[in-house]
């Protein structure tokens, strides 16, 4: 991802996701030196995924597939590029949240490994209130792409 990335981004979030990122803060996230994909075919965005180091432990902070796009498995091939990236870099495992709510996503982070390891109360704003957020998290020691 780069600069250039970061509108098609920020509208890409905000039509896959209800609470969505702004621009802001995915130029924040790029300023911070965060890790950050975009998957693209023949030119179309399709994806993105933004990643946190910190120590041998990454951090998913977000990541979307398009809504047109979803179901054919693009989430899970970027999933496992991340995945494979932060292992060859020295990471042992991953953590990420997610909603309850998003049982879409849960189920594709448990088919790739992962397994949930806590919640955070009333971490997510939603419509009425808060929304817990459930913490997962997977081994990448050994991962192969």
């Amino acid at each position: 991802m780069q600069e250039r990335d970061l509108d098609q981004v920020a509208d890409l979030d905000a039509a896959a996701q209800p609470f969505p990122w702004s621009r802001t803060n995915f130029a924040d996230s790029l300023q911070a030196s965060h890790w950050a994909w975009v998957l693209r075919q023949n030119g179309e965005l399709l994806g993105f995924a933004v990643l946190m180091g910190v120590l041998d432990e990454a951090h998913l902070l977000n990541i979307a597939i398009a809504p047109a796009h979803q179901g054919r498995g693009l989430g899970a091939r970027l999933l496992r590029h991340v995945q494979a990236w932060s292992s060859r870099r020295g990471m042992v495992s991953m953590y990420l949240e997610v909603r309850p709510s998003n049982t879409r996503a849960r189920t594709l982070y448990r088919h790739l490994g992962f397994q949930e390891i806590g919640r955070r109360k009333a971490y997510y704003p939603a419509r009425e209130g808060r929304e817990d957020a459930l913490v997962f998290s997977c081994s990448l020691e050994g991962f192969l792409s």
